[in-house]
């Protein structure tokens, strides 16, 4: 392949470089591991378990007439789960599609602020297409699924609960029933039927991004919740609870192994025996399915080295036939593209391994084509096809969806104050209470008088959208503000409230510089919302300059200090928890931040109002390379072993000084420095600016300024790359900036170079450059326009700038603020997906 030209400038100056073009790349998280495990071949190593609802007559004659009246056409109708971006009620009807999901922030016609109304309306419209019969098929209602993982977090002003890993903390079984009791309940104001919850993994190690999601690291708690949760959502079997109004079809997810990949990855590789695989990560299944759960959906990760979601083994041998699980499997976004052999629009490998049900949130109809032909060619039989089929009746029939009617007359649909209702967030709260785990009261700091001068300081302090994390309203969590959250409370509010009802005084500035010395400061800081594998990381060090600097200002000022650190996980904060006088882990609290305060300070008599309760569900790692961290492996060495947790009747529990010394060697420039993957990644975030300076860092999904728009959109996973869109109308610049400098000095050594992948979707009309800057009057820019107007329109190329070319160009390597933009006047569309800083990848060729 020829390679195109790059011209390299330094305000006037004009260089060449070369670039490296090549195709897209197959994703694969599946690394090498030299030999492998068997993949399993004894199912009887697994448990035969009680499903209550086996052999139901009734249901079962009525599933064998359905199945009599249907088309191999609307057969495969069922399989197929658009999302509902990309579906409409008349290709439901056309198609027969038996389900259809809505991603995380996706809402009717794309509006945020959707009401009730809004959602019930296309509801209806979803539900009366699945029920026409005018083509001669038979009514069979369509289910709607939506990942309501803390409360019905996609809705405005919905209840939000902490995240399952506050919950595991409170270690409380009914309050889990509870809390997915009144999810159901108000997902059920809206007309959907189908939630994707509860999740049961079982996190063992922290790096994970869905750590959060994760109740313990240990199974024994996982399956303690799992039933629970399963009874919550859809009542309990044999009562009249079961799939009564107000409930909801509940999913065990993600089966299985999600919480063991190596070294962390989101949807890698779980290398494992097959008993550790049954003893670690499936109790949960065995309570959820022992409750009846009637989904189970299937995992993105692979187990020593083959895909779940084409694991026949694991999914039919073992879940279906062995465990006694009668439900339906539901793949998960997409996931069938990952197993060998097939793509997105094509897979009767994983059904045939045992997916029930493809999630196929754009190429659906292509996938529809293809499954239809591969029914009619025998390459998936009669035999499996009516097997998939009479699962999701069987699951429909038992949750009455044939007798429920419109979404929009059932029971408790539009009654909008039942949205966030008082009783459902004094539930919340409680919950926010009993997660909370007290890490740290040197000298009884706490608890405090409520009549108190208090300093209440951190960039958590009062943002309901921080407080509450990912799949809040949006699926990273990120571009909300408290006005998303009506209703809710932050953290700050809470204490306000408390305070200045007993006639004390409070003080919220975000940067510590108080106006009158406080008689104590709250500072309430940690890490930003993010979701799936977006919140990976390569180790537990909690990095913040900003924060650190604040706790010892105060402390230096001899203020005591209340550390409230929001977390999805164990991270390395000695140097932080040096600094506080008391240290409180909050976790995801959700909405009701208010339930902090309910716990840090006396009553109005001076006793106790509420104790801490929490106990830590996940180890806490005593340097930030200690990862995996779990309770009974060899060599268990904690900070703060599993169960930690004090009370306030610890009083006399003082912790020593810890050691800051993090275990992370500093880097050399010898490995691949991430600046995105999936996502910005700390300390640079995505902004996007035009002529005018105007700047915007794009919080969400999308953003827009005059000139250009950015996008997220889906490469290998979900949001992992983001489009850029110029308008020509202005001049215009998308870049990965941070507001502390980085230095790339030591790559220079390493002969690196500063890699992105771009696809060109609309060739360039007019320059574009691609940059690195430290200041003013400090960076490089290249030229691209050539190398992307004769790029292949459509096909993903990786471009490659030596570091060396940047640094004779005028960047300060060891300054950088940002280290990559792209801008322009003209117009086009293109398409970006990971930017790095990559060892010997440099061409070695002139700059010049």
């Amino acid at each position: 392949m020829r390679q195109p030209l790059l011209r390299l400038r330094q305000f006037g100056l004009t260089r060449q470089l070369s670039t490296i073009g090549i195709g897209m790349l197959l994703a694969s998280l599946v690394a090498c591991s030299g030999l492998r495990e068997e993949p399993g071949t004894d199912p009887n190593r697994w448990p035969q378990l009680t499903n209550p609802l086996a052999n139901e007559q009734a249901v079962e004659e009525e599933v064998n007439r359905l199945l009599e009246r249907m088309t191999v056409e609307q057969k495969v109708g069922q399989l197929i789960q658009p999302e509902l971006r990309n579906i409409t009620p008349e290709q439901i009807r056309q198609y027969h599609i038996g389900s259809l999901l809505n991603g995380g922030g996706s809402y009717p016609n794309g509006d945020k602020y959707a009401s009730v109304d809004d959602w019930l309306a296309l509801a209806d419209s979803f539900y009366l297409a699945s029920m026409d019969e005018r083509d001669g098929g038979i009514a069979i209602p369509i289910i709607w699924g939506t990942d309501a993982v803390h409360g019905h977090n996609n809705v405005v002003g919905a209840t939000l609960f902490p995240h399952n890993i506050g919950l595991g903390a409170a270690n409380n079984p009914e309050l889990i029933r509870k809390i997915n009791e009144i999810t159901a309940l108000e997902v059920a104001v809206t007309g959907m039927d189908w939630n994707f919850s509860p999740t049961v993994a079982v996190a063992r190690d922290d790096r994970w991004g869905r750590t959060y999601e994760a109740y313990a690291e240990s199974p024994e708690l996982v399956k303690a919740y799992a039933g629970e949760a399963v009874n919550g959502l859809q009542g309990q079997v044999g009562t009249e609870s079961f799939f009564g109004p107000g409930r909801l079809i509940a999913t065990a997810k993600h089966f299985v192994g999600d919480g063991g990949t190596q070294d962390g990855v989101d949807r890698a590789d779980a290398r494992m025996s097959e008993e550790k695989l049954r003893d670690i990560h499936s109790p949960g299944y065995f309570s959820a399915i022992e409750a009846g759960v009637q989904t189970v959906m299937a995992s993105f990760n692979s187990w020593n080295g083959v895909m779940l979601h084409g694991h026949e083994y694991l999914l039919t041998d073992v879940l279906k036939e062995r465990m006694g699980f009668d439900g339906l499997v539901v793949g998960d976004w997409n996931g069938h593209e990952f197993v060998d052999g097939c793509t997105r629009d094509s897979c009767a490998q994983a059904f045939n391994a045992g997916v029930d049900i493809f999630m196929a949130p754009d190429n659906w109809q292509a996938l529809y084509a293809n499954t239809l032909a591969q029914v009619n060619s025998g390459e998936i039989s009669q035999a499996r096809l009516d097997d998939a089929v009479r699962r999701i009746l069987r699951v429909k029939l038992r949750a009455g969806m044939f007798e429920k009617g419109l979404p929009s007359e059932r029971p408790y649909a539009g009654q909008s104050e039942l949205l966030g209702a008082p009783e459902h967030r004094a539930v919340a709260r409680q919950a926010v209470r009993e997660s909370l785990v007290l890490l740290k009261n040197n000298g009884g700091l706490l608890p405090l008088d409520r009549h108190s001068r208090v300093l209440v300081a951190g960039d958590g302090a009062h943002d309901i959208g921080k407080q509450s994390g990912g799949w809040s309203v949006t699926w990273q969590g990120t571009g909300n503000t408290n006005d998303d959250f009506p209703g809710g409370t932050s953290i700050y509010q809470g204490i306000a409230e408390i305070v200045t009802a007993a006639g004390g005084q409070v003080e919220l500035q975000e940067d510590g510089h108080y106006q009158e010395r406080p008689d104590v400061a709250i500072v309430v800081f940690g890490e930003d919302p993010y979701a799936e594998m977006q919140g990976d990381v390569s180790h537990l060090n909690y990095t913040s300059d900003t924060d650190l600097a604040l706790l010892q200002r105060l402390q230096n000022q001899g203020i005591p200090v209340v550390s409230v650190f929001i977390t999805g996980r164990p991270l390395w904060v000695n140097a932080e928890l040096n600094v506080s006088d008391a240290f409180v882990v909050a976790w995801l609290p959700g909405s009701e931040g208010a339930g902090v305060a309910d716990v840090l300070f006396r009553d109005d008599q001076g006793a106790v109002n509420h104790d801490f309760k929490g106990q830590l569900s996940f180890s806490w790692p005593a340097n930030a390379v200690q990862s995996p961290l779990n309770d009974g492996q060899d060599d268990y060495q904690p900070l703060f072993e599993y169960g930690y947790g004090l009370t306030y009747a610890d009083r006399d529990h003082n912790l020593p000084i810890l050691p800051e010394e993090s275990g992370i060697s500093a880097t050399d420039g010898t490995e691949v420095l991430d600046i995105f993957r999936d996502r910005p990644l700390a300390p640079w975030e995505l902004v996007i600016a035009d002529g005018s300076r105007r700047h915007l860092p794009v919080t969400g999904s999308g953003a827009s300024v005059p000139g250009v728009t950015v996008q997220s959109i889906d490469r290998y996973v979900q949001e992992d790359s983001r489009r850029l869109q110029w308008s020509g109308d202005d001049l215009a610049r998308v870049s990965l900036q941070a507001t502390q400098r980085t230095d790339l000095e030591p790559y220079l050594a390493e002969r690196a170079a500063l890699q992105f992948d771009l696809r060109v979707d609309t060739p360039p009309s007019a320059e574009i450059v691609v940059g690195m800057a430290c200041g003013q009057d400090c960076g490089a820019e290249l030229d691209l326009t050539d190398a992307l107007s004769r790029a292949p329109v459509g096909e993903w190329q990786t471009h490659s700038v030596d570091l060396q070319c940047l640094s004779d160009g005028g960047t300060e390597l060891a300054l950088v603020l940002v280290p990559f933009y792209l801008a322009s006047a003209g117009a086009m569309e293109l398409d970006l997906h990971h930017v790095r800083i990559v060892p010997d990848a440099a061409t070695q060729q002139p700059c010049e």
